[in-house]
Formats: structure tokens, sequence, C-alpha cells
């Protein structure tokens, strides 16, 4: 198994677990790696501090110390923790009515279908003729891996 330290376009760092390092380039190059924040899939593996053998160094040989990765601040920290807690709370209390979004958003504010927090997708025109219409909507960009079922 192969742990790597990730890092997307967006400095959002995280680590990737592989069964190897072809398994991790096969994966990348067929879009399958992305960032579990914002979904990007621009990433990039950052340097980690590797597991020395100091057995074979010559005695009194100051050796340089490891490159560490690239790493968010605590409050960069905080900030993503508490929004992968809000966009679960999303996922786990709203519907998911896919690209129905838009019909479905009208048929619950005239009354059609029963109130209920409902998500899905929709065109940024679809977005602004519901706006126009009084349906408050909000855009949340899920990242793939998070579309799936929540545990």
């Amino acid at each position: 198994m192969k742990v790597f330290d990730l890092q997307c376009e967006h400095g959002h760092g995280f680590e990737g677990w592989f069964a190897s390092e072809a398994d991790h380039a096969d994966q990348q190059a067929r879009g399958l790696v992305e960032c579990p924040l914002c979904g990007s899939p621009k990433v990039d593996k950052r340097p980690s501090a590797p597991r020395l053998n100091l057995s074979g160094a010559p005695r009194g040989e100051a050796l340089p110390p490891p490159a560490l990765p690239a790493r968010a601040t605590p409050e960069q920290q905080s900030v993503e923790a508490l929004w992968m807690r809000a966009v679960r709370h999303v996922l786990d209390h709203t519907e998911d009515v896919g690209p129905r979004f838009a019909d479905e958003a009208r048929r619950i504010h005239h009354g059609e279908s029963p109130e209920r927090g409902i998500r899905g997708q929709t065109s940024p025109e679809e977005r602004l003729a519901l706006r126009e219409e009084g349906i408050e909507v909000h855009s949340l960009p899920l990242p793939e891996a998070l579309k799936g079922p929540t545990h």
C-alpha cells in the first residue's frame, strides 16, 4: 500500500492510498483522483518526509532535514472541516431530485408537491429563472466522491 500526500490546485491537502505507484499513475491518468473537498481533478503529489535508514550513514555527518509537504494552516483546516460537515448535513437532510431540480422546486413552490429540502442539478440560466420567480436557490458544488451515498 502506498500513501501519498496530495494537494489540489486550490491548496487543499489530503492523503491518497493506492495499491502501488503504478496504480496511482493509472488512476490519475484516468481522471479518478480528485480533491475530496472541492472535487478538483488537478491534484499533485506533494513531497513527504521519507523514512530514512541511517544505519549506513557516516558518523558525525549531518543529514539535511527532509522536505515536508505544504499543509493547510489550522484555520484553513478548521474551515474545511466545517464546510465538510455542512455538506454532509445537506446531503443527509435533502432529497436528490437530480436533473429534475428546477421542475420539482417549482412544484414545491406552487404547492403541487410536499414541501421538503431538495438538491439536484440545474443550469445557471434555470437557476436565475427560479430566483426571478421568487424561488430561493443556492449553489453548493459537491465533489464527485460525495455525490454517492454518505456514511
